[in-house]
């Protein structure tokens, strides 16, 4: 994982401070809610604690910021680089993951102690950094805002699982969105031809969107909106949970294995569909796009809708070439008022809910770009190593912070993750001259 902010001008003491201040803010912002308890659970292997994902950023600016660049280093703790590295073998050994619940010490109020301490310290650092190694740790520090974005994210992810699984349906926070009915599906057609594709200008990003590079496509067709709530329970009305011809075989696999008939938060109480949110569980909302389904479930889904899934080349290009991306990218992002994906409104012509809503699963599995090498060092581990049974999805989600998402931006899961905020659009080829 990198940045590609080294060498270009914008960052000062005080703007980076500043911005420090403002990321790290909103990371307790989202966990002010929860209770230490509600902090301390881990449902599943695939989840952290709330508490970890508030320490284990911490644990990244002390660990590539400070360690070699602090006058008289010492950690905060000796055992919290043990107990907060998530998978970096170059500094060390690290607690399981799977076990990461049973970290009953340190407690949340004394990870809030660790962040002020090294927040206070942060602070310290940049106001006497000199200009030569302001503008040589400048890459790391605006990489570790972007980091700890991410797991704002999956701290929302996370704790929606939790919350899931007590039989109090307790709320996280936000209220429903209106009832809202699925409107028609249009199409939106695509030149192709020999497109860019990866990051492009000055600003950051990471290093699995580089290098920027040529790539082939036909023309194809690609949906104006994600697919319903309202569609998807017409697709399990026509057995699509039952019918074997739908699916790939390990997705047919995984489904009779976990005995899948529904998405990740649905529920079938007396014949009606019930969906477990951030803000409560309530019968399911036909007009909000499907969330929380697997890439074989996306497949599944396109497949018998008689379409295909984008690969993630035709969906940057379509975000580029029709308008859905700007310099600002917009979108239902980091909703605070359902903390939920929303229906796609009137159609305009053009692509919709192409950022935010639900990170968009496509047909591309997540390989490096020809020509990528991961950074030196411990910190080249972020990204690279995980180039193997993943797959690329796109467009953030309702839950990424504004100023993360982009066209370029490459998230990755394996094919039967469903805990995620995920969602389908559908693509279809084109007509050829």
């Amino acid at each position: 994982m990198t940045s590609t902010t080294e060498g270009r001008a914008g960052w000062d003491p005080s703007t980076l401070q500043s911005r420090y201040d403002v990321v790290r803010t909103y990371t307790e912002t989202l966990a002010a809610p929860l209770s230490p308890e509600d902090q301390t659970v881990q449902s599943m292997p695939d989840v952290s604690p709330t508490k970890w994902h508030r320490a284990h950023v911490t644990w990244f600016f002390e660990t590539f910021v400070l360690a070699d660049n602090e006058p008289g280093f010492a950690p905060f703790q000796d055992k919290y680089w043990f107990l907060f590295n998530s998978y970096y073998e170059g500094i060390g050994p690290r607690y399981s993951r799977p076990d990461r619940g049973l970290i009953s010490r340190p407690g949340a109020h004394d990870v809030g102690v660790y962040r002020s301490n090294v927040d206070d310290r942060m602070r310290d650092l940049l106001t006497t950094l000199d200009e030569g190694t302001l503008t040589k740790l400048a890459a790391t520090i605006e990489l570790g805002f972007h980091h700890e974005q991410q797991h704002q994210e999956l701290l929302l992810m996370d704790i929606k699982h939790v919350l899931s699984r007590n039989p109090l349906q307790p709320a996280y926070a936000g209220t429903p969105s209106p009832t809202a009915e699925t409107d028609q599906l249009g199409w939106v057609e695509v030149d192709g031809g020999l497109v860019e594709v990866g990051h492009e200008g000055d600003g950051f990003c990471f290093d699995n969107e580089l290098p920027r590079h040529e790539q082939w496509l036909r023309p194809f067709r690609i949906a104006d909106r994600l697919v319903t709530n309202g569609e998807w329970l017409e697709f399990i009305a026509d057995g699509g949970y039952r019918r074997h011809e739908l699916w790939l075989s390990d997705g047919w696999a995984k489904i009779q294995t976990e005995h899948w008939q529904a998405p990740f938060y649905w529920t079938e109480v007396d014949g009606v569909w019930f969906e477990h949110t951030l803000h409560g569980t309530f019968p399911v909302n036909p007009g909000l796009p499907v969330s929380h389904v697997s890439f074989y479930e996306a497949e599944a889904y396109a497949t018998w809708a008689g379409k295909r899934l984008p690969s993630e080349a035709e969906w940057e290009h379509a975000a580029r070439v029709t308008g859905s991306t700007t310099d600002r990218v917009t979108g239902n992002l980091a909703n605070t008022t359902s903390w939920h994906p929303e229906a796609a409104g009137q159609s305009t012509g053009g692509l919709r809910q192409m950022f935010g809503d639900c990170w968009e699963w496509t047909s591309s599995a997540y390989h490096p770009y020809p020509g990528f090498r991961p950074p030196a060092g411990a910190i080249g581990e972020y990204n690279g190593k995980f180039m193997s049974n993943q797959m690329v999805l796109r467009g953030g989600c309702a839950l990424t912070p504004a100023g993360h998402a982009r066209a370029s931006y490459r998230n990755f899961f394996p094919h039967q993750s469903r805990w995620a905020l995920s969602g389908v659009r559908l693509a279809d080829d084109g007509a050829t001259a």
